[in-house]
């Protein structure tokens, strides 16, 4: 590891190519009073050092829970990882006792949840919690600690610091407040960043701040990012990949640019047609139905019962991730159909 002017703790290389997380068919399941559901059912994806991959999708597709699985995090006893792997630094991290799990996470991997204001502490100022990891994985006295602190909210962007940092949670605005997660979450420099919907509830100009300070801390340690969001928009111009996620699956995976250009999962599709935007006056084309039960999924494909392009195959039978008729092999879609919905971008 190495210290960077600004204090933070630049993370080493990885291995040129080699991925530095590896889901493998993971499988999550809740129970609940009504009975089993499967939140994530067989997500397999990579992310490499210095790479963002963001996980796009609506409410309820298991974007949440895949970071939870990551981080260990799943509320217990209710939620369990059932199936798969969590590969990171040649640990399975799904089969690692909880000690063991915190050893890796908030050191060498990192997470930004979505509500800052209901993850810090109200009753301590904001540079004692900043400070906290210096004090307990590093061992830092409170003096170096609270230094450290200081060029840390000094490098998120929070004016006037030194006064600043004495002050409570409540007493900053919603993207100061993210800028202080962040802070927390790249004290200890790790190589892979895990964001939550961190611009949550933050207005327009404030969503892009806190992007392009996410791009900019990651330009600087090299770390890798998974930004987990239902906002398209957002990502686009900082994640080089992406995986769509639909009823607890992943539908579409590829290049971010090809997908926005040229969608091949009828889900996607739709996802780009909603966000506002184009021509003046034109009216947005919402995607039918709601998101599905995972108590009780749809037979076959669990997006035809909201799909104009659904036949009776996709009503029998689901589909697994393909690569599309003269495509790259990175980009892929779990569509019986999608020659058909390339054809009609």
């Amino acid at each position: 590891m190495t210290t960077t002017q600004t204090g933070l703790v630049g993370p080493t290389s990885a291995t040129s190519g080699a991925p530095l997380l590896s889901v493998e068919n993971l499988t999550v399941e809740f129970s609940t009073a009504a009975g089993v559901a499967r939140a994530l059912d067989g997500v397999s994806f990579e992310v490499r050092a210095g790479e963002t991959l963001a996980i796009l999708g609506e409410s309820g597709c298991g974007k949440s829970t895949t970071a939870q699985a990551i981080m260990g995090l799943l509320p217990k006893p209710a939620g369990s990882v059932t199936g798969g792997r969590i590969m990171y630094g040649g640990r399975d991290l799904a089969a690692e006792p909880v000690r063991k799990v915190r050893e890796v996470c908030g050191t060498e991997i990192a997470m930004i949840f979505q509500d800052p204001l209901s993850s810090l502490n109200p009753v301590f100022r904001v540079g004692a919690q900043v400070a906290e990891p210096f004090r307990q994985r590093r061992g830092m006295g409170r003096q170096e600690a609270w230094a450290r602190a200081l060029e840390l909210l000094k490098r998120v962007g929070i004016p006037d610091a030194e006064t600043r940092i004495s002050d409570y949670p409540h007493q900053f605005s919603g993207g100061q407040r993210q800028r202080i997660m962040i802070a927390m979450a790249l004290a200890l420099g790790p190589k892979l960043l895990i964001a939550d919907e961190p611009t949550t509830a933050l207005d327009v100009t404030v969503q892009k701040q806190v992007m392009n300070l996410l791009a900019d801390l990651q330009a600087e340690t090299g770390m890798a990012m998974v930004l987990v969001s239902h906002d398209l928009g957002v990502v686009a111009e900082v994640a080089q990949r992406a995986a769509i996620m639909y009823g607890g699956r992943i539908v579409e995976t590829g290049a971010i640019r090809d997908m926005y250009d040229h969608p091949a999962h009828p889900y996607t599709k739709g996802l780009l047609e909603s966000i506002p935007g184009g021509r003046v006056g034109s009216r947005l084309k919402p995607i039918v139905g709601s998101p599905p039960n995972l108590l009780n999924l749809p037979t076959g494909c669990a997006f035809n019962p909201r799909c104009p392009f659904a036949i009776d195959r996709c009503r029998e039978l689901a589909p697994t991730l393909r690569t599309p008729q003269g495509w790259p092999a990175g980009h892929q879609a779990a569509c019986h159909l999608s020659e058909e919905v390339l054809t009609h971008v």
